[in-house]
Parts: structure tokens; sequence; C-alpha cells
């Protein structure tokens, strides 16, 4: 039946046929491993890469969606717990306009596209209505493609302007957010929703934003600043972060002196919140520069001894210091004087806004080990603290500074568990390589073994039936050979008698000698055997 195959494929059945057991195993292995990894290859180049259809879907608008992708049988994958739906990228284009047509996704009615619903019988009430929905829509679909946000509502509130009214009322919103509880928005992400809204409507402050979430927790208060996860309002978290700052730069300076783990820092502040403003005016003026304007008046009166003659009649009164007739009674004088001066006045107008984090009071307490800071004095620790963290005593602010012997019970206990946990890594690493080396040796035995009874096999195959016995005749010719070439001694008339057949055992002795380099040739194994054979048997005799 092999005769009728090919010839290549005859050669490779011949080829296989001439393996020992352990290279047919082998190559039956290299074969299925071959024909599995290319049926992997294959399923994973004939699958289409995938592109994003629609995302933040509602559960309603993600189910729809995915039963009329099933109606099509188009394949799809779903993303990011439903809410994003995937198909094959060179179909994104068309399903959107098959899917826009059916109405889906339902849900994005909810912005801008409520105005189109609107005619020219609209009330101006329903107006603002529609357009304050239509905003709040589009900055919840806004707030969702936020990474981490996974839902969100938007509320405004926006007060109706009146022109007869000296003070506006200001607009205010509150937004509603619900993030993965693996993963909670950041005070940045909080900050990026409260001034995306602010920027979003007209008038609207960033103070005046809400943001909680959907767990109950204000993450950021109209005030608008962003609170930390624990529900503070910040405080807490920036007090923290100034003590633990001030923790470690006093712990490097004072373990400088009695070496790591030989002291102890521990910081208390008090820091200063409040956001105060200060406004101030001042006015000079330059004497060098003329003044706006000026106006004096003067007036004068002096009678020294000299008074004036009276009038003639009754009306003669006379003056003050003057007696009637004119005769001076004393000395006279009277002087009145004026002066009105308007300079240009030089106005400065000073705003002052200080910082909140300030701090109100500091206390530091500095623990030193006895057992190795006894040579240390602790008053110059003390002044090096003190002038480190900047300690003021006007603000009340206090250091102390002691040496005590430390219990070192517990670091030993835990230099122990290291040390045996670095002794058990240790040797579970020398294990696994241990390991490694014995499989690896086992693999080096197994194919040693292998090379050893393929080897053992090729030897021990023996030859057919025909060539056995084409080799014993050809041992026997030799052998023959052998015997006459011993027998050289035979008289001349037998030689000659015994030509004609001498003639015969030369052609049929180099008949055989190429047959025998044509064995050796294609047997060369089976030959040595052979020779070995012959050689040990002319030995034995």
């Amino acid at each position: 039946m092999t005769d009728r195959l090919p010839a290549p494929v005859r050669r490779v059945t011949d080829t296989f046929r001439s393996f020992t057991p352990g290279q047919k195993a082998v190559t039956i292995a290299a074969v299925v491993a071959l024909v599995i990894g290319a049926y992997f290859f294959a399923t994973w180049a004939s699958k289409p890469s995938y592109s994003i259809l629609f995302n933040n879907l509602s559960s309603k608008d993600a189910s729809a969606i995915v039963e009329s992708l099933k109606k099509t049988g188009t394949s799809y994958e779903l993303a990011n717990d439903g809410q994003t739906v995937l198909v094959p990228q060179d179909q994104v284009n068309d399903l959107r306009l098959s899917l826009s047509g059916e109405g889906l996704p339902g849900d994005a009615g909810t912005g801008y596209a409520l105005l189109d619903q609107q005619g020219i019988t609209t009330s101006d009430f329903m107006q603002q209505t529609n357009y304050q929905r239509a905003l709040e829509g589009e900055l919840s679909t806004t707030i969702k493609s936020i990474e981490g946000v996974e839902a969100a509502t938007v509320h405004l509130v926006i007060p109706k302007k009146d022109v007869f009214a000296d003070e506006q009322d200001k607009p205010t919103a509150s937004v509603l957010v619900a993030s993965s509880s693996t993963q909670p928005l950041s005070g940045d992400q909080v900050q990026a929703i409260v001034h995306l809204v602010a920027s979003s409507v007209e008038g609207l402050d960033p103070t005046e934003i809400t943001v909680a979430g959907a767990d109950g927790k204000i993450l950021s208060t109209g005030g608008g600043a962003a609170i930390g996860t624990g529900g503070d309002s910040g405080t807490e978290a920036q007090t923290v972060a100034f003590q633990n700052r001030m923790n470690s730069s006093l712990q490097k300076i004072v373990e400088s002196l009695v070496g790591p783990g030989n002291a102890v820092v521990q910081t208390s502040a008090q820091l200063d919140f409040d956001q105060t403003q200060t406004q101030s005016r001042t006015y000079n003026a330059d004497p060098s520069v003329p003044a706006l304007s000026e106006q004096n008046t003067r007036e004068a009166y002096n009678a020294a001894d000299n008074c004036a003659g009276g009038v003639l009649g009754p009306d003669n009164i006379a003056g003050p210091g003057c007696s009637a007739g004119g005769a001076s009674s004393g000395p006279g004088q009277y002087e009145n004087s004026s002066s009105v001066r308007n300079n240009a006045l030089n106005e400065i107008n000073e705003t002052r806004k200080s910082a909140p984090g300030g701090i109100k009071k500091l206390n530091v307490a500095v623990l030193l080990n006895s057992n190795v800071a006894g040579t240390i004095d602790p008053a110059q620790v003390q002044q090096l603290v003190t002038a480190a963290a900047g300690i003021d005593s006007t603000r009340g602010d206090t250091i102390a500074v002691s040496a005590m012997p430390f219990d070192q019970s517990a670091a030993k206990a835990a230099q122990e568990a290291l040390s045996a946990s670095s002794a058990a890594a240790q040797q579970a690493k020398q294990m696994s390589l241990i390991k490694t080396g014995a499989l690896g040796a086992l693999v080096l035995i197994l194919m040693f073994l292998a090379w050893r009874f393929s080897r053992k096999s090729s030897k021990r195959r023996g030859l057919t039936a025909e060539e056995r016995k084409h080799l014993e005749d050809m041992q026997a010719a030799l052998e023959a050979q052998r015997l006459a070439e011993l027998n050289q001694a035979i008289p001349a008339q037998m030689l000659e008698a015994g030509m004609g057949l001498d003639d015969t055992n030369v052609q049929a002795r180099e008949e055989r000698q190429r047959e025998i380099e044509q064995m050796v040739k294609d047997q060369p194994d089976e030959m040595a055997v052979l020779l070995r054979g012959w050689l040990a048997a002319d030995t034995t005799r």
C-alpha cells in the first residue's frame, strides 16, 4: 500500500519508521504542540479589533443596545461593569447610525436635546425650566466622563434676575457623585468637579457648590474647600501633615547625635486656619509741592499812646485807653490773623489678606536613649531643637528633652523575627534552587537514558534472515580463502589442475568484496559488531 504513496510522503514514512520509540514520541509531541499553537494563533489573528460603541451607559440603555446587537448577530463585548459596549472597529460608525435610528441610547434626551422639543407656544417659564434641565443633564454627562465617576447628578438653583433690585441672589449648585468603592475620588478630582460646574453656569461662584458622595459623605462644602476622605474639613489632614514633616526633620537632627533608633521626637501643633483681611488707608502731603489753594486774613489795631481826637458834640466818646478829648489813658493793641492752606494729598490704600495655616502654638517633646546618650548634654539638644523648630515662648510654645533607657525587647523581637524571616526566605530560595537543579538533572538523566536506549536499540536492531545468511556465506568464503592462502605449499601440478576453479574463486571473491564494502557503507554498526566477533573467534583459536 505504501508503494502507491507519492515519493515525498513515502520518504517521510520511511524516515518515521526508522526512528526509535523515544524519537517517535518526541516527534508526535512536537507535531501536536505545533498544531495546537497554530490553532490558537489562527484564533487570535482572526479575532477582530474592538472599539467603543457607547460609554457611560445606564443599565436600561445598555440592555436595549445589547438586545439590538443580538438580533442583528453582531459580536460585542461589555466593559466597565456593563457601562461600555465594544464592537468590531470597522462596524462602529454603521452601528451608531442604526442604533440612533432606533432611539438608542434613550437617555441622550436629558441634555440640550430637550431644547429641540420646544414649540412656539412654550411659555417663558417652561423655556427657563427646560434650559436648566438641559444644563444639568449636560453637566452630569460631562462629570461622568471623569475617571472614577460612575454616576453623577447635578442640581442648579438659578435665581430669576430682577432689574429693579439692587442686589441679585447668587446661583448655587449641588452635585451628587457615585464612585467605585475601591477607588474613591481624590481631592483634585473633587476640585475639578467644583470648578467645572462653576465655569459652566453664569455667575456661579465655586464657593457656592456642594459636592456629596453616594455614601452620604460631604466631599466639598459650600465654602469651596475639599474635604478629606475621613469626613473632616481638611484642617485635620493639614495639621497631621505639618506634624509629620516637623517630626521627620527634627528626628534626623537628633538621630545624627545619638544614632538611628535612639531618639523619638513628637510634635503637637495648633494651626490657625482663620482667613483674615486687613484694609488700611494712609494720607500724606509733600511740603515741596505747591498748595492747591491758599487764603490769608489779617486784622491789626495798635493805639500805642496815640489817641485820635474825638468828635465835637455829645457823641464824643473816648476810645479804649484814651480819655475824652483824645488823651491816652494806656497802651492800645489788637491783632487778628487767619490762614487757610489746601495741600495736595497722596492717598495709599493697602489690603492685606492673611493666608490660613499659621502656627498658633507648637509643643515639641524629645526622648533620648540614656544608654547611648549618656555623654550628650540635654540642654544643648534642647537649644538645637528650639532653633530648628522655631520655638517662640511668647506664643506659648513649649519644648521638653529627656533621657531615659529605651525598652529594646520589642526591637529585639522584631529583629529576631526579621532574621528568622530572612533565613526562611533564604532557605526557601535555596530549596527552590535545589528543586530546579534536581528537575534539570532529572531531565538530563532522562535524556541520557533515552539516548542510551536509542543507541542500544540501534545496536540490537538485528539483520533480516536473508542478510544474515548472506553474511554467513561471505564469512565462509573468507574462511575458505584464508585456508587457501595457508595451503600455498600444495604442489604446482595440483594448482594447474584446479586453475579454472581458481579463476572462478577470484571472481567470487571480488564480488563478495564489493558486497561487503556496500554493506559497510549501509550498515556500519552491524558490520563493526560482526568484525569484532570474527576477531574474537580468531584470538580464541
